[in-house]
């Protein structure tokens, strides 16, 4: 990438700025700076953080980028980087509907930045804002992160939608209840509801569950197709958090007592355990009940 100027692999026929430098030296990457950007896959969050921590100047703000829920822990990314880098002054989360092919030609984007800090929110959207992006500041971190991981989950289960040629309706039922079975979850874990219903809630489900290039959205279209999860991630150079972050989900819900029916099917269709026609026509022939409440 040093030499070619640009990521052929996930980013082809982008070519990078002229100040941004490549480095493998996470000494020289980390000198002086005054904020961090994190975008790796959540499975590696913590361990990179962890070799990050002793070379992080004291008042650095490390900003996630990440959508996903660390497994086993089930902890949320910015729980993560308190855990390795307490010292950091400031955490953010990065998170909304955001195609990165997109992003990097400069087509308009709109994101949201969280964090208890709202000095940290000034900071971030002041130094991340360009003509072609606009933050929208909150503090509640929770349901940001939330947002960001679940609709992975629901992803999937649009795919297999796209994947059965179910058509439009099915298609907008499902992102609907997809989005008040996240908003059950994150609530129920000190999310604020309106969150729910924002950019990185509402706005990056939609995209994920629609898009061309949403990763999870294309596992399910193989699924349903018929073909084995494990042959499913084989052809894939990028990481599908949705995968990962259905079983934390959950355990999530579990653990607060919330009823997750999509990603129970999820689950079981990722496992080999059911087949997607059958898993979706489980799903509706659930028993009845009312929208809200």
């Amino acid at each position: 990438m040093a030499t070619s100027r640009g990521n052929a692999v996930y980013l082809p026929g982008i070519a990078f700025p002229d100040l941004l430098q490549v480095t493998a030296d996470l000494d020289a990457a980390l000198r002086d700076v005054d904020v961090v950007v994190a975008a790796v896959p959540s499975h590696g969050m913590r361990q990179v953080l962890r070799q990050m921590s002793t070379l992080l100047p004291a008042d650095v703000t490390i900003v996630s980028a990440v959508k996903g829920l660390e497994e086993g822990t089930l902890l949320r990314m910015s729980e993560v980087i308190a855990e390795e880098c307490g010292g950091a002054a400031g955490v953010a989360v990065l998170s909304g509907p955001s195609f990165a092919p997109q992003f990097a030609r400069q087509l308009p984007t709109a994101v949201s930045v969280a964090s208890r800090d709202p000095s940290v929110v000034d900071q971030v959207q002041a130094d991340f804002r360009a003509p072609h992006l606009r933050l929208y500041g909150t503090c509640d971190l929770v349901g940001v992160e939330f947002g960001g991981a679940l609709k992975n989950v629901i992803a999937i289960a649009a795919g297999v939608v796209e994947g059965l040629e179910l058509g439009h309706n099915a298609l907008a039922g499902l992102i609907t209840r997809g989005l008040a079975e996240i908003t059950r979850l994150a609530c129920a874990a000190g999310a604020q509801r309106e969150t729910m219903a924002g950019l990185s809630g509402l706005g990056d489900l939609v995209l994920t569950c629609t898009g061309s290039l949403s990763r999870n959205r294309q596992v399910g279209i193989e699924l349903a197709h018929g073909r084995s999860l494990d042959e499913v991630l084989s052809g894939m150079k990028m990481v599908a958090e949705g995968v990962r972050t259905t079983h934390a989900a959950l355990a999530l819900g579990a653990r607060r007592g919330v009823e997750l029916p999509i990603a129970s099917q999820v689950a079981e269709l990722l496992a080999g355990r059911k087949d997607a026609r059958t898993a979706l026509l489980e799903l509706m022939l659930r028993p009845q009940r009312a929208e809200t409440g």
